[in-house]
């Protein structure tokens, strides 16, 4: 099977598999060098072969249960190979890189991803973006993909959809309130000053809308992007298979140029506190990601994907996705500051002032977390743990005995809340059981 690899949908390159495993990218000729698709593959006369599908083509494949659904739903008619399913989602991709069979069109999306009866006229995906504003749980249904059953998502796993402005998510049953618990966590990244995707909340709280931030400063012209579980040319499965230090050294390999490779640097120590003071364990490879125009121009995604995971029964005993000197804890001591000194260029004091952003922004935010709390009852119980898991983790970074920081106790007794309920993972399903035999 081949496809056509498009940059900007300019045709640049020749995407085949002969046998299904060895997978060939080739440039056609008089490509020009700013064209190239990946930051790990410039433009050249000889072929990019790997034994499986290149790392930036696997990073726009679905993951997990959602994988399975398509390999399911599609094999009978295409296949279900990644290249073959690559044919349908290429031209959905996020960035500048888009991946379309020969006959097709890159500038148009998919059949499969078209909308039932919203995404018509010039305004028509404004108009869905309205619609999951107003009313989620019927938005919802329109957001998953023809060949995907809502009520599935709901049970299963998370429900996401990019268009072509933005990534509309939805709620599902065993992360209830989801959509604000990563609202609010953008939120205190926002009110902290760091660069950060811009989220909206749908009038019930049941769906998230975030807009797109792979756009050059002209509204129109796409940036391309990587995310670290690429370019550290990792399997998708293999997103938590890494360290900080490993991300730290891909980053300073692809940016190059000092002033933005210390940006970059700067930033990814924002995110890490970041992810330690909202206790977010869910933090891995495709969660951090590099935009770029050229390879002179790179740098680091802002915050994406961030929400307090730990409040769920599921995962409230995870540690923090990838390990700090080999460390995986909340507790991270002088290791977290050697690292943020050694591997990010931060002094002490730097590190002290950007704690105190981030504890400042937490006291800012948790006003709306008791409101919200409040006002959607399915997000009553997810808003009390995140309150007490934000208070836990400010309290984390106090990195040295003398540094002073705010604690969120006068205002969860002030709210009057009850102490959140006791955390109740669910049981992995018995295989081979059968509901008829006699329980022992």
């Amino acid at each position: 099977m081949k496809l056509h690899v498009y940059v900007h949908d300019k045709p640049v390159a020749t995407l085949e598999s002969i046998d299904g495993f060895r997978h060939v990218m080739t440039y056609h000729p008089d490509v020009p060098t700013e064209n190239f698709a990946s930051l790990l593959m410039p433009v050249r006369t000889e072929s990019y072969a790997y034994p499986e599908l290149h790392p930036l083509f696997r990073m726009n494949l679905p993951e997990g249960f959602l994988l399975s659904i398509l390999q399911e739903q599609l094999g009978p008619h295409i296949g279900a190979s990644p290249l073959q399913l690559l044919s349908v989602v290429g031209r959905n991709a996020i960035g500048r890189v888009k991946v379309a069979a020969p006959n097709a069109d890159p500038t148009q999306p998919p059949i499969a991803f078209e909308l039932n009866g919203i995404l018509r006229g010039d305004n028509s995906e404004e108009a869905f973006v309205d619609l999951v504003r107003q009313h989620a749980m019927s938005g919802v249904s329109g957001v998953v993909p023809k060949f995907l059953s809502p009520k599935t998502l709901g049970e299963h796993g998370k429900g996401t959809l990019a268009t072509d402005r933005y990534i509309i998510k939805g709620t599902t049953s065993r992360l209830p309130g989801v959509a604000l618990n990563e609202h609010l966590c953008m939120e205190v990244s926002r009110q902290a000053g760091f660069p950060t995707a811009v989220t909206e909340v749908s009038d019930d709280g049941k769906a998230l809308v975030v807009h797109r931030f792979d756009f050059e400063s002209d509204g129109t012209t796409r940036k391309g992007m990587e995310d670290l579980c690429s370019l550290l040319t990792l399997r998708p499965e293999q997103k938590y298979e890494s360290t900080w230090e490993r991300v730290v050294s891909r980053i300073k390999d692809v940016v190059t140029l000092p002033d933005q490779q210390n940006a970059a640097l700067s930033n990814l120590a924002d995110l890490l506190l970041l992810t330690y003071a909202l206790r977010n364990a869910d933090c891995h490879t495709k969660n951090i990601a590099l935009l770029y125009s050229s390879r002179e121009q790179i740098e680091l995604a802002p915050v994406y994907d961030m929400l307090t995971i730990t409040v769920y029964d599921d995962y409230a005993k995870n540690p923090p996705g990838m390990a700090i000197e080999g460390r995986s804890t909340w507790r991270p001591g002088k290791a977290l500051e050697r690292f943020l000194q050694t591997r990010c260029n931060l002094a002490p004091a730097e590190t002290l002032q950007r704690v105190e952003r981030i504890c400042e922004a937490i006291v800012q935010v948790t006003p709306q977390v008791i409101d919200s709390l409040r006002q959607y009852p399915s997000f009553h119980e997810t808003g009390k743990r995140m309150l007490y898991a934000w208070n836990e983790g400010m309290n984390s970074l106090r990195l040295q005995k003398t540094w002073s920081l705010p604690r969120l106790d006068e205002s969860i007794a002030a709210a009057d809340l009850s102490a959140p309920l006791p955390f109740k993972p669910n049981k992995p399903e018995r295989i081979g059981g059968s509901a008829l035999l006699g329980k022992r």
